[in-house]
């Protein structure tokens, strides 16, 4: 399989239920060549946590005129249509999509090519496989680490090297597999919910680091538990 899309998200965190898309950067490969790109920034509908900035460098001036999620989804799947995607723990930026396609009513059902698993089929006497580890052992240079393209292009490139070492004699093990997240469609947050959110907010002086309106029902719910688990009930 020589044909497929190379994928890489930046997100808030790691939970795909609580954590936010901040970029997506996705290589469209044909034949084992270049064929086109695609670059977003998210707007997550709260505040960058500091730790994330640290390893991406992504600041929140950066996501002025961002898309939203709903847009950077949609996109994202046009872009990528029913081809094979590729990426190194490929699972984890499916599920970010997947999870967000299903909040937004769209289908996005792929089939995939994880570099990480052949990683560690084929270089079991690597101290780490991780992508910045493989880069650096093939001595692939694709500038910024922890960026979306940048990522997606050294996905690519580490599994053009893995498939000239090792593709002869284990086909089977360079074929795609079916990508699968379970997830449940959540509804927007409701109006009572932001008007009891709201009213919590601003009764215990709290300067919310998120937007209220961009919350799930579910999303809201966990605020409204933390608030009152903290802070207490209004009296």
């Amino acid at each position: 399989m020589n044909t497929y899309v190379a994928i890489d998200l930046e997100t808030t965190g790691l939970s795909p239920k609580e954590d936010k898309i901040l970029e997506i950067g996705a290589v469209r490969v044909v034949d084992g060549r270049i064929a086109g790109q695609l670059h977003l920034f998210a707007d997550p509908g709260r505040a960058i946590p500091e730790r994330i900035t640290q390893i991406t460098g992504i600041t929140q001036d950066m996501l002025e005129g961002a898309v939203t999620q709903q847009e950077a989804v949609e996109r994202t799947a046009d872009f990528c249509r029913d081809d094979v995607l590729l990426g190194h723990n490929i699972l984890f930026d499916y599920s970010f999509l997947k999870r967000s396609a299903v909040n937004c009513g769209l289908a996005f059902d792929h089939k995939g090519i994880d570099t990480l698993k052949l990683a560690r089929k084929f270089l079991q006497e690597l101290p780490s496989r991780s992508l910045e580890c493989l880069c650096e052992y093939f001595s692939i240079d694709t500038g910024a680490r922890h960026r979306a393209v940048e990522d997606a292009l050294a996905a690519k490139y580490v599994y053009d090297c893995l498939r000239e070492r090792y593709y002869e004699g284990h086909e089977e093990d360079f074929l795609p597999g079916d990508l699968i997240y379970r997830a449940k469609r959540e509804g927007p947050i409701t109006n009572a919910q932001k008007r009891y959110l709201n009213d919590l907010l601003k009764y215990h002086k709290i300067k919310a680091d998120y937007a209220v309106d961009q919350l799930t029902k579910n999303e809201a719910s966990r605020k409204i538990d933390g608030i009152l688990s903290s802070y207490g009930r209004i009296l």
